[in-house]
C-alpha cells in the first residue's frame, strides 16, 4: 500500500475533528451509538414547531374543523419541508452524517404524513345521520 492510498483510506476515518462537528449539531448526542431513523423521529417530534403541530392536530380533530384541518396540513408540509431540505446538502450535515449522529428522516416524515392523511380522512367523513 503506497503512501497516497494509506492517506487517502485514513482521511476517510472518523477522527475527532468530525466528532466535533457533532458536538455542535447534536450537543447531547452519546459518541459510539449511530443516530437511528427512531432517534431522529423523536428528536424532530420534540422540537417546538412539531410540538405546536401535534397540539393543533390535536384539536382539529377534537372540533372536527375542515378548514382548520387545511392550515394544520399546509403547516405540517412546510415543517416537513424544511426539515428535509434545509441545511441537507451542507458539509456539517454530511460529516454529521458521516460520523452517525444525525438519522434519516423518513421515519418522521412518514409519520407526519399518516398524521396529515388522518386528520384529512376524519374531518371530511359525515357522520351517519339517524334513522327515523
Amino acid at each position: 500500500m503506497g503512501p497516497v492510498r494509506g492517506g487517502l483510506i485514513l482521511s476517510l476515518a472518523p477522527l475527532p475533528a468530525l466528532a466535533e462537528v457533532c458536538d455542535k449539531v447534536r450537543p447531547l448526542w452519546q459518541a459510539g451509538s449511530p443516530a437511528t431513523a427512531w432517534d431522529e423521529l423523536v428528536g424532530l417530534m420534540a422540537t417546538p414547531p412539531s410540538l405546536a403541530l401535534l397540539l393543533a392536530s390535536a384539536l382539529v380533530i377534537r372540533f372536527r374543523h375542515q378548514w382548520t384541518a387545511l392550515i394544520v396540513v399546509v403547516l405540517w408540509s412546510f415543517w416537513v419541508s424544511a426539515v428535509a431540505h434545509y441545511g441537507r446538502d451542507g458539509e456539517i450535515e454530511r460529516a454529521a452524517l458521516a460520523e452517525g449522529c444525525i438519522g434519516s428522516p423518513a421515519l418522521f416524515i412518514l409519520a407526519v404524513t399518516a398524521i396529515c392523511g388522518a386528520m384529512i380522512l376524519y374531518t371530511t367523513r359525515r357522520p351517519a345521520r339517524p334513522s327515523d
